[in-house]
């Protein structure tokens, strides 16, 4: 016994200095690339400050797709780079804030990598965070992944860099074509003009110091071929046919009239209508995620609603959205019932601000609206026995018919803002611009042409049946319909024509001098 633990002894012995020199072994073959990346502010002290948590998982998780070894030395892969962030600025984004360092050292690989993937993720989501100037509620969040998406542009991608940029690009039409116009207007010199004054209302046929400086203003756009002859300082036909291109171009009403509402569209400068080109590619990089090939684009401040079938436009139509002080919200949702012969359940800020003044004036405005009366619980109430002044926990209900503001469809989809499309008695309203009339609802024009594409034809029928009965009924889809209602200012077309929308929430500053500040 005593031999054999001898043995043990000095076969132990004689293994710990190999144990030794193994474990020494395996300190010192640490994979460099690995270990810079746990130990960045010792390893790279200038870098470490610009590389966030999650700018360092993605940073780990690219250089463990590459076997944790430097990428940027291949010939040729670095320069490529170089021209792809060049081209950022055809996106409205600055390649300044992608600057790689001359150095070739460990370090300046990893900033390159670094460079190489937040340009990847600002062109794929947004430079900016939507949540801090537009936030869009949605109905059903889906995780992203964002580490995986852009790792799966930035690995293939650097065989070949320049696919790369444009995999992680949005390909929808809306960006694309914005991005062709900018990166053709992003070179020229900009136009000049000057101010209009302002002044009192001016229609077609009337005499205005102001004529020969808006006749300047709309020649120096294209919306007149030459310079008219102006007599007398008369506001001419001529004049006013081209004004109204211009209010088309701007989705303002085309009447040729200049009121404040085209005054201002005119005096936005050249600079800023650049800048509105700008963040709306930014918009659109947001709004990529939430597109999907077949579904409902309702843009808020154009009051449009386009449907979508397969990524292709197939229909479009003008709507009213919510004023200013009842801002439509922007959401995601889907689109899941109708309700035919609506009735009208007042909002409580509508009842507050709109209805209880009225009723206040004179009762019958009640009777003559076909207002019920009714509790919490639904249940009516004798509108003399209510306390106007104080009327307390009460619901007013406007019956189906053709007074009721919901016309004679409603179509639903679940939000927290009490908001939908439907159909208007205010018809004559979609003929102006901007069209920022209702309460934050969607009134939809040729709202009977949207029911059809929502439907089967076994569903648009037995509707037309419901509806015929004057009778409120809930009417389930058999398939829902996404539905995303957002907002954007400006957008071109595939042959480059630029359309405006009024910003009549007052959206573009904040993000115009946010997207300046790189923040």
């Amino acid at each position: 016994m005593f031999k054999k633990r001898a043995f043990y002894l000095s076969i132990a012995l004689l293994t710990a200095p190999l144990v030794a020199v193994a474990d020494s072994l395996q300190v010192d073959a640490v994979n460099p690339v690995q270990q810079a990346l746990t130990q960045l502010p010792q390893t790279c002290p200038g870098l470490a400050p610009g590389v966030n948590e999650p700018a360092l998982r993605l940073l780990q998780g690219f250089y463990q797709e590459q076997g944790n070894q430097p990428v940027w030395s291949v010939n040729g892969r670095l320069s490529a780079l170089q021209t792809a962030l060049a081209q950022l600025a055809d996106d409205g984004l600055d390649p300044r804030d992608y600057t790689l360092p001359s150095a070739r050292d460990l370090c300046a690989d990893i900033q390159i990598s670094q460079q190489y993937l937040q340009a990847l993720q600002d062109l794929h989501y947004g430079r900016l965070q939507q949540s801090r100037f537009e936030p869009v509620w949605h109905a059903s969040e889906v995780p992203q992944d964002r580490q995986a998406e852009v790792l799966a542009f930035a690995g293939p991608g650097l065989q070949d860099v320049a696919r790369a940029f444009e995999r992680a690009r949005p390909q929808n039409e809306l960006y694309q074509n914005l991005r062709r116009v900018y990166a053709h207007q992003r070179q020229q010199p900009l136009p000049q003009w000057q101010p209009l004054a302002s002044g009192p209302l001016l229609r077609p046929g009337m005499q205005d110091a102001r004529v020969p400086e808006l006749a300047k203003r709309l020649a120096s756009e294209g919306y007149l071929s030459h310079q008219p002859a102006i007599v007398d300082h008369h506001y001419s036909n001529e004049l006013a046919a081209a004004v109204k291109s211009f209010q088309l171009d701007h989705s303002l009403q085309a009447d040729g009239v200049i009121g404040p509402g085209t005054l201002k569209e005119l005096n936005v400068t050249p600079a800023q209508r650049r800048e509105q080109l700008r963040i709306n590619l930014e918009r659109f990089r947001w709004m990529a995620r939430d597109l999907e090939p077949t579904s409902l684009l309702v843009n808020v401040p154009a009051a449009q609603l386009t449907v979508y079938k397969n990524g292709v436009p197939v229909w479009q139509t003008r709507t009213q959205v919510g004023r200013a002080e009842r801002q439509t919200p922007l959401l995601k949702s889907r689109v899941n019932r109708l309700t035919l012969n609506p009735t009208w359940t007042i909002p409580p800020t509508i009842f507050r601000e709109d209805k209880l003044p009225q009723i206040r004036r004179d009762q019958s405005y009640l009777s003559r609206q076909n207002l019920q009366v009714l509790d919490s619980n639904g249940q009516p109430l004798a509108a003399q026995d209510i306390d106007w002044d104080r009327p307390g926990n009460i619901l007013l209900r406007q019956g189906a018919g053709p007074k009721n503001p919901l016309g004679r469809i409603a179509i639903r989809f679940p939000n927290p803002f009490s908001v939908y499309l439907h159909d208007t008695p205010s018809q004559a309203l979609f003929s102006k611009g901007p069209r920022a009339f209702s309460s934050g609802c969607v009134r939809v024009e040729s709202v009977f042409e949207l029911r059809d594409l929502l439907v089967t034809p076994a569903e648009k029928a037995r509707t037309e049946e419901l509806l015929g009965t004057g009778l409120t009924h809930e009417f389930r889809l058999s398939s829902p319909t996404p539905i995303l209602m957002t907002y954007w200012t400006a957008q071109a077309n595939k042959d480059g024509k630029v359309t405006y929308a009024p910003d009549i929430y007052d959206h573009d500053p904040a993000l115009i001098a946010a997207l300046a500040s790189k923040k």
